[in-house]
């Protein structure tokens, strides 16, 4: 911690306060995501502009845990009958659509290893920060909504596969093995949560939600850290492992009490957006090179092309998912989410600069046009879903 300002303790939890209040006075006018705050007032007190607050290891490694903790409620939200039959084909066949363009399309104008970073990061859809929105809406449990989801869950799973294959030190066949090694060791994971006495889990559960015991909480603290130290053992990215552990609660905690599994969600989103996401995104937004971007004004350019590559690559593709009947709206609607793509490209683009793939200014223009997504995207979107979406009151829970 010898690299921690003191200020940097205050200035961060400062901001995440203003991040949600500055979205709900806004949200009068239009919807903007509290990711979006939050990363502008990142920058705002970064290196680029005010100065004070710079780079640290350990609001680093708490910006990982926020990272982490944003895939893991991800990986709780997982509709398993969405990937059944026509929706699932189609959401896979998308992405994988959407992978290929993007590699293919980069590869013209960058090295393979470069093209196949930019390639994933363009494949991607911020799940986490559509959810929020859909819920709102009262779109989560609709055609629309599912299908939405089923888009959104490839758009995360898959380049975090794509991740694990194509960016290790490893080559392709070795690092197809070890991530199957990781899926048995997940599958046992998921097939222990089916077989554990779920009445006696429950309880204890249901004992401990308002004592100083807090098992659920525990508990998953565990399954998280037991899977996120599996993958890096095995080299793999850490958002696997994250991903897969709420996938592991969300079986654990399938036929509980209804009241019960809404208390603990409730207590997960509190330590995830309260307190551990705001950081990941401050800190991204702290961490973003505005610098490389400002030197040559002419790459602020490169901000709309990247958001016209998000819609191109990942959202048209995402069109195929659109429930049967779909209006043309409903199926622009659908291609927009699709494209809103935020985490994943942080996260790539952050794998891209430490093995030196990627330059700053690359890196800077994809995660500005995530941010750009993020902000337009969902709100076009819900606007062409029409009024139903349109007449919800922005909240507190817009966020990634």
């Amino acid at each position: 911690m010898n690299d921690l300002q003191p200020q940097t303790l205050v200035l961060i939890p400062l901001l995440a306060v203003l991040a949600p209040l500055f979205a709900r006075g806004l949200g009068r006018w239009v919807r903007v995501p509290v990711v979006v705050f939050e990363l502008v007032l990142g920058i705002l007190i970064g290196p680029a502009v005010l100065g004070w607050v710079g780079e640290s290891a350990f609001i680093e490694l708490m910006a990982d845990f926020g990272l982490a903790t944003l895939f893991f409620v991800a990986g709780t939200e997982i509709e398993f009958g969405a990937f059944r039959g026509r929706l699932g084909r189609r959401a896979s066949l998308g992405w994988m659509l959407s992978l290929g363009a993007g590699i293919l399309a980069v590869l013209l104008l960058t090295p393979w290893e470069a093209a196949v970073v930019i390639g994933i990061a363009l494949s991607s859809t911020a799940l986490g920060t559509l959810l929020p929105v859909l819920r709102d809406a009262g779109e989560l449990k609709t055609p629309f909504g599912q299908a939405v989801g089923a888009v959104g869950a490839l758009g995360e799973f898959g380049p975090l596969i794509a991740i694990s294959l194509f960016l290790g030190s490893r080559d392709i066949g070795l690092s197809t093995l070890v991530l199957l090694l990781f899926m048995l060791i997940a599958g046992l994971a998921i097939w222990l949560a089916f077989r554990i006495p779920h009445g006696a889990m429950h309880q204890a559960v249901s004992a401990t939600l308002h004592t100083s015991g807090q098992f659920a909480i525990r508990v998953i603290l565990l399954i998280l850290g037991g899977l996120i130290s599996v993958s890096v053992l095995l080299d793999l990215d850490f958002l696997l492992g994250a991903f897969a552990a709420g996938i592991v609660w969300r079986l654990i905690m399938r036929d509980a009490d209804e009241s019960d599994r809404e208390a603990v969600e409730s207590k997960v989103e509190a330590v995830a957006f309260g307190f551990l996401v705001p950081i990941f995104f401050i800190y991204t937004g702290v961490t973003f090179d505005l610098e490389a971007l400002l030197a040559d004004p002419i790459l602020f350019l490169g901000l709309p092309i990247v958001l016209v590559a998000l819609f191109v690559i990942r959202g048209l593709p995402s069109m195929l998912a659109s429930p049967v009947g779909s209006t043309g709206k409903e199926r622009l609607a659908m291609a927009f989410m699709g494209a809103t793509g935020l985490p994943i490209i942080v996260a790539v683009t952050s794998i891209g600069l430490d093995e030196g793939i990627l330059s700053t200014v690359q890196a800077a223009l994809l995660v500005g046009g995530g941010m750009l997504s993020v902000l337009l995207f969902p709100l076009i979107a819900m606007r062409l879903r029409g009024e139903r979406a349109a007449r919800v009151a922005p909240t507190l829970d817009d966020m990634a």
